[in-house]
Order: structure tokens, then sequence, then C-alpha cells
């Protein structure tokens, strides 16, 4: 049977673990912190933290996300740049490539399907 304990954290405040550096970064280093809320197989919830800096993507699944403090421009291969900051939430899907800009830390809530 399932386990379906509901987990629960203040994704504004909640202790992280240090994930280390961001292997997608193309600058300098980026730092990376984070908690996992739940995963099964390839799929995960769980809040996410990195430094600024460049970096680029290509998704092998996709994400959902909803920031909750920072700020950076996400900018897809094929499209204009956009902004992106804390109250806004965003869908990236399997297959999507780009690069995001990270202007002031982000901590987000990522939804990994």
């Amino acid at each position: 049977m399932t386990d379906i304990t509901p987990f629960l954290a203040s994704a504004p405040t909640a202790e992280l673990e240090d994930w280390g550096p961001l292997a997608e970064a193309t600058g300098e280093e980026m730092t990376t912190s984070g908690l996992t809320l739940w995963q099964d197989g390839d799929q995960e919830v769980g809040v996410w933290e990195c430094t600024p800096g460049p970096s680029r993507w290509k998704l092998e699944t996709h994400e959902f996300v909803q920031i909750v403090a920072g700020r950076m421009t996400v900018t897809p291969d094929d499209g204009d740049p956009i902004e992106v900051s804390a109250g806004n939430v965003a869908v990236f899907p399997l297959g999507w490539t780009g690069t995001w800009d990270i202007h002031e830390t982000i901590r987000k809530v990522y939804v990994i399907f």
C-alpha cells in the first residue's frame, strides 16, 4: 500500500539541505540547496534555492514552479526573455531549452512530472 501521509513545509522559511554547485551554471559557480517533500520515480515535489548567475537548461521532464523569493530572466531558445519573480508560476514542458539568468537568489516550489 502507498504511504498517503501528507508532507508539509513552509516554502519561504523551510530549512534546506546543501545540494552543491549547479551543474547547469555557465559562469561563476552557483550554489543550490533544497528539500524534497515527495518523490516517486521521475516525479518529485520540493523546495529549491539557487544563488545568482547564468545557467543553461534542457529539460528531460515537465516542471511546474512557483517562485517564492528572488528574480530571474528566463529565455527560451526560440523566444523572448521573460522576467520571473516572487509570486509568479510557470510551467516548463519536457524538452524546453533555454537560459535562466538569476539576478537575486531564487527560491521556488517545484513539481517535476
